[in-house]
């Protein structure tokens, strides 16, 4: 043990350079992880979580829960809205366990169209269908075998495919399309969705048997307006962008600050990043003010903090017409499809008919937003007179 730095001396010769290398910085770096941090000590801590936010107490309980099943068998399931880092904290998972040197695959069931998903997830041999490739292709499931499978926005999966990831993880096999036999896979699966899977499984939308075998560890994300280390993560967001950009001494004025851990971020840790990097692309001096940012960050009902009632917010001089389709002769809607078609249409007047930022508020993709306006036959007006 060397007297001076506390490291442990390595004897000359017996390792190469790049493994000693690695001893030092081991030795050197994990003990001032753990110093900043008594909760969250350990090389695979350091590992998986060392480099996200873990200041507010949900974060931290959720961590430490994440280290004791990260090495088990037992899926996990991450709900949270849009943008609250799920992807993030599935990678921290695998990056801590045992696995981190395998395959992480990620697969966002809301971003691909239906007829494209199954041969994405499952794969296909050569001639499968029309347009196939010359060789197949190893589908998400194969690629990580011995690793991890991250299922983002798991409740946008069609039911038949459904019955297929079921049986994938039944039976540690998965059969590409046009295979005549089984390739047997082990992996780890962690899905992430925003929406209320129970209430999909009662309207059929979501197989019961699925729900339970992927619901093994749930993590709930807070929402970045509600966390205790928000301007931690404002913190941690802005180092990250500065660095990518090359532009070391820019800061936040103190009132932007102040005004960016105020704001309601419906678009969470994504959205923060994304205004983050629009303020440093655009800032000619080495102080971030709050003109910097997106136009329309700090206007509006999503600022935190006090808001006037509803009563008291004035209602548009005259609202946007809202039509129905021409020829619909469409079936009466259940009540609660008729509650759910209001508060759209009034979040889409409230946001004047932005179909992203609706879907963050209403806690929907951008996918599933568009299919319940189709379904509940929702028109946007010609003219925008709001």
């Amino acid at each position: 043990m060397d007297k001076h730095s506390g490291a442990p001396r390595i004897a000359r010769g017996l390792l190469p350079r790049a493994a000693v290398l690695a001893a030092a910085l081991a030795s050197c770096c994990l003990p001032a992880l753990a110093r900043d941090d008594n909760d969250l000590n350990g090389c695979s801590e350091a590992r998986g979580f060392g480099h996200l936010a873990t200041g507010d107490s949900r974060v931290r309980t959720n961590v430490q829960r994440a280290l004791k099943v990260a090495n088990r068998d037992i899926p996990v399931m991450l709900l949270g809205e849009t943008g609250t880092g799920k992807e993030a904290f599935a990678k921290a998972v695998h990056d801590c366990s045992s696995r981190h040197k395998q395959p992480f695959v990620a697969l966002n069931c809301a971003a691909i169209p239906e007829s494209l998903i199954e041969s994405e997830l499952f794969g296909y041999r050569d001639g499968a269908f029309t347009g196939a490739r010359a060789k197949g292709a190893r589908g998400k499931i194969v690629q990580s075998d011995q690793g991890t499978l991250f299922l983002d926005e798991i409740g946008d999966m069609p039911l038949v495919l459904q019955s297929r990831l079921l049986r994938v993880l039944a039976e540690g096999e998965v059969q590409p399309l046009g295979a005549e036999q089984p390739i047997p896979v082990k992996l780890h699966i962690i899905c992430a969705t925003h929406q209320n899977l129970p209430t999909l499984v009662e309207e059929g939308r979501f197989r019961e048997d699925l729900y339970y075998r992927l619901n093994g560890a749930v993590f709930i994300l807070p929402p970045l307006r509600e966390r205790e280390d928000i301007g931690e993560v404002i913190d941690r967001v802005l180092a990250e962008e500065i660095h990518a950009m090359g532009r070391e001494g820019l800061r936040l004025a103190p009132e932007t600050r102040e005004a960016l851990m105020r704001h309601g971020w419906p678009g969470n840790i994504r959205q923060l990043r994304h205004a983050m990097r629009y303020a440093c692309a655009i800032c000619d001096s080495n102080l971030l003010h709050t003109a910097h940012f997106p136009p329309d960050l700090f206007f509006g009902p999503r600022l935190a903090g006090p808001r006037p009632l509803r009563e008291d917010i004035p209602a548009p001089a005259s609202p946007p017409p809202v039509a129905l389709l021409p020829d619909s002769n469409l079936p009466p809607l259940k009540e609660k499809d008729l509650r759910l078609r209001e508060r759209m249409l009034e979040t889409l007047r409230r946001n004047q008919w932005q179909v992203t930022v609706s879907a963050q508020e209403l806690g929907m993709s951008r996918a599933t937003f568009y299919r319940k306006l189709s379904r509940l036959n929702i028109v946007p007006p010609n003219r925008r007179d709001f």
